[in-house]
């Protein structure tokens, strides 16, 4: 047997039994989320949690001073960046913050490959979020949330990590980069949608990471899938005619006005802004 087919094989065995062994949850995103959800909490007590990392509050400071966040006056402590951010918003962003500590690895190729995934889901997302905060500002009562896309977007591909993983012991499988590009848009939906369960994620967020590359999942409503989808395309190599296309039903559902809405400066500068939050 091949290593191709043996990884693959190995992958959808160790799946169909539950013996795959999934990342866990970043010990900060833990603390965040356990403060974020407790009913006795408040804004000083998500400070506290927060302020235990420097470098994540750094962040969120930067996230509170944000055209992403739409506000002029700027902020100085973080106190005021937890104020202005909103507690359950502080959850998720904080949450996707600490996802990029998962995409590491001491393997070198491994480590390259798994860099390529966060840069990718940081691509997606600071397209997804960009449009999203355009298609709010013309669609004020839709339930959609920029938090909830922030962290949704991130962790798109967050099933790559386990196939990734068990790559290391097939070194052979890299000589062949589209054996390991199938694998991955083959199982990493299912995976993920695995992982998002044993987080004890919302069915939000197991049905983004499940089916946003699946083409024949299509709803009615506009959902936070179309605006990772519409990321991902913009990332893709399409073309001229082929581009226009696939652009063709977001521009008919209203969620961009045109196939050139990248030219549009407010998405330009919300693009650039998350892309530096999370890179």
């Amino acid at each position: 047997m091949s290593a191709e087919n043996a990884l693959l094989t190995i992958l959808v065995e160790k799946i169909r039994t539950d013996m795959l062994v999934l990342p866990t949850l970043p010990e900060m995103a833990i603390r965040v989320r356990r403060t974020a959800d407790d009913p006795d909490s408040n804004l000083q007590m998500m400070t506290d949690v927060i302020a235990q990392d420097p470098a994540l509050a750094a962040r969120m400071i930067k996230v509170a001073n944000s055209a992403f966040m739409g506000r002029s006056i700027k902020v100085n402590s973080l106190n005021q960046a937890i104020t202005r951010i909103g507690l359950s918003q502080v959850k998720n962003i904080a949450t996707a913050m600490a996802m990029e500590q998962l995409f590491v690895s001491q393997h070198e190729q491994i480590k390259e490959r798994m860099s390529q995934v966060w840069r990718d889901s940081v691509n997606v997302t600071s397209i997804a979020l960009a449009c999203l905060k355009l298609y709010l500002a013309k669609n004020k009562h839709s339930n959609l949330n920029l938090d909830v896309m922030t962290l949704a977007g991130l962790m798109h591909l967050i099933g790559a990590l386990p196939i990734l993983t068990e790559a290391e012991r097939y070194q052979t499988v890299f000589g062949d980069p589209q054996f390991l590009e199938n694998a991955l848009n083959t199982l990493s939906g299912q995976i993920g949608s695995s992982i998002m369960r044993a987080w004890d994620f919302s069915e939000t967020y197991v049905q983004i990471v499940l089916n946003w590359n699946n083409s024949s999942y299509q709803l009615d409503q506009v959902c936070y899938i179309d605006f990772i989808r519409l990321g991902a395309l913009v990332q893709s190599p399409l073309k001229g005619t082929a581009r226009l296309q696939a652009f063709q039903p977001y521009i008919e559902r209203n969620i961009v006005p045109d196939a050139n809405f990248m030219d549009i400066a407010e998405i330009r500068l919300i693009s650039q802004e998350v892309k530096a939050l999370f890179s």
